[in-house]
C-alpha cells in the first residue's frame, strides 16, 4: 500500500439506524382460507435511533455511539449497569447523525480508542460517502491524526464493506427478534430505555470475531483479494447436490420434545405393522390418538414453560425502569456513560452538601421529636392540665 499501511490499522466505521418498535422480517402462519392481508402485531414506536460502529481488521470493535432524538440526556439512559462506560450517546433533533457528531465521534471515539493499538504510522479508515465524513474538518482531524480516510463507490456497499457484508444484518436480525420477544410478552412499547438494554444484546451477537474477519475477508480487503468481489458480480448455474441420507437410530428412549416423540412413534409403527400386515387396526388408531395427545401436551407444556420464563423476566425489567430517575442532565453535547456518570455523582453531591448545613433544614430533621408540653385548658397556662391546675383546687 501507499502508506504502508499493516492490517492491524485497517477500520471500517458506518452507520446503521434502528425504528425502536420495529421487529425484522418475521414469518406469518394463517390459515389458509384467510383472506385479505393480515398484519404483524408490532410495538408501535417508529422513533429513529442510529448507531454508530467501527471493526477493526483483526475482529474487534470499538465502543459504539448512539444517536437518539432529544434535547436532553435523562439520568435513566445512564443507571443501567449493563451499559459499558465507554459507551457514547449524542442528542439530534431526528435521532439521524449530523457533521457535527461525526466530528465528536471522530474526536471522542475513534482516535482515543485507537492510539494504543497502533501498529505503524498510519490508520486506514474505509467509509461510505455519508455526507458527515465528507466535510473539510474532518479531513482536517484526519489529518493531522494520521489517519487516512478511503470511501468506497456508490452503491457498493454491499460487495465492499465489511459492516454490511458481516455484522449489520445479523445486528437487526437480532435485535427485530429481542423487540418481538418484548411484544410476547406484552410489552407494548418500546422507549429508549429498551433499546438500551436489547441493542447490547443484539450487538454481542453481531460483533463476534469470526463475523468481523470474514466480513473483512468477504469483502476482499484482508486479506488483499480483489477476486473474491469480482467473482460476486458474474451469476454462474450449478446443478445442486441432492440431500444425502440420514442414518436414523432405533433405541427407545423417552421422548424429550417433538422430534423425538414422532421417531419414537414412527418406531413403534413401523414394528406393529411388521408383526401384522393386516389392514388398520384399533389398535394403531388408538396408536395414533396417544401420539396426538402427547404433541398437544408438549406443545402446550412448551409454550406456557417459555411464556412464563419470559413474563417472569420483563416483569422483572418494568420494576428496574420504574426504579429510575427521570431527572435530566444539565449537558447539551454528547456524554459517555463515564462523563454522565461523573456529572450525575457531582450533582447529587452537591444537593447534600445544600442539606447538611449546620443549622439548616438537614440539621433540624436529624434531631429526635420532642412532645411539646401540656397546656391548661381553664388557665391556659403551660406546664400542667386542666385536672392539675391549682385554681380548680381554689375553686
Amino acid at each position: 500500500m501507499q502508506y504502508g499501511i499493516a492490517y492491524e490499522d485497517i477500520y471500517n466505521f458506518d452507520e446503521t439506524g434502528f425504528a425502536m418498535g420495529l421487529i425484522a422480517t418475521a414469518k406469518v402462519v394463517t390459515r389458509a382460507e384467510t383472506s385479505g392481508h393480515p398484519a404483524l402485531l408490532q410495538p408501535g414506536n417508529r422513533e429513529w435511533v442510529t448507531a454508530i460502529e467501527c471493526v477493526n481488521a483483526m475482529g474487534w470493535a470499538l465502543p459504539p455511539c448512539i444517536v437518539f432524538k432529544g434535547k436532553s440526556h435523562i439520568q435513566a439512559w445512564y443507571e443501567d449497569d449493563a451499559l459499558p462506560h465507554d459507551w457514547r450517546i449524542e442528542l439530534s433533533e431526528n435521532g439521524w447523525t449530523t457533521d457535527q457528531i461525526g466530528l465528536s465521534w471522530l474526536q471522542n471515539i475513534f482516535i482515543p480508542a485507537t492510539n494504543r493499538y497502533m501498529t505503524g504510522k498510519y490508520r486506514l479508515s474505509i467509509l461510505d460517502g455519508h455526507g458527515s465524513h465528507l466535510t473539510p474538518k474532518f479531513d482536517q482531524i484526519c489529518n493531522q491524526n494520521n489517519v487516512v480516510p478511503i470511501c468506497m463507490p456508490a452503491h457498493s456497499s454491499h460487495l465492499l464493506q465489511p459492516l454490511d457484508v458481516g455484522c449489520f444484518a445479523v445486528l437487526k436480525r437480532t435485535y427485530g427478534r429481542l423487540v418481538e420477544e418484548k411484544m410476547r410478552q406484552r410489552i407494548n412499547h418500546i422507549d429508549k430505555l429498551d433499546f438500551l438494554s436489547a441493542y447490547p444484546q443484539a450487538r454481542k451477537e453481531a460483533f463476534k470475531m469470526d463475523n468481523i474477519k470474514n466480513g473483512f475477508m468477504a469483502a476482499g480487503l484482508v486479506p488483499y483479494n480483489p477476486e473474491r468481489v469480482l467473482t460476486q458480480l458474474n451469476i454462474y448455474l450449478k446443478t445442486p447436490t441432492p440431500p444425502g441420507s440420514q442414518s436414523t437410530n432405533s433405541d427407545p428412549k423417552t421422548p424429550h420434545n417433538l422430534k423425538q416423540l414422532e421417531k419414537q412413534a414412527s418406531t413403534i409403527k413401523k414394528l406393529l405393522k411388521r408383526r401384522s400386515n393386516s389392514p388398520p387396526t384399533p389398535t394403531k388408531s388408538a396408536m395414533d390418538q396417544l401420539v396426538k395427545g402427547c404433541q398437544m401436551a408438549m406443545n402446550s407444556a412448551t409454550i406456557l414453560a417459555k411464556e412464563n420464563h419470559g413474563l417472569r423476566a420483563a416483569n422483572e425489567r418494568q420494576q428496574q425502569k420504574r426504579k429510575r430517575s427521570n431527572r435530566q442532565i444539565a449537558y447539551t453535547g454528547g456524554l459517555s456513560v463515564q462523563e454522565a456518570h461523573g456529572i450525575i455523582q457531582s450533582e447529587n453531591n452537591a444537593q447534600e452538601a445544600s442539606t447538611t448545613i449546620p443549622g439548616g433544614p438537614a440539621s433540624a430533621t436529624n434531631q429526635p421529636p420532642v412532645r411539646a408540653p401540656p397546656r391548661c385548658s381553664d388557665c391556659r397556662i403551660i406546664g400542667h392540665r386542666r385536672l392539675q391546675c391549682p385554681n380548680r383546687n381554689r375553686a
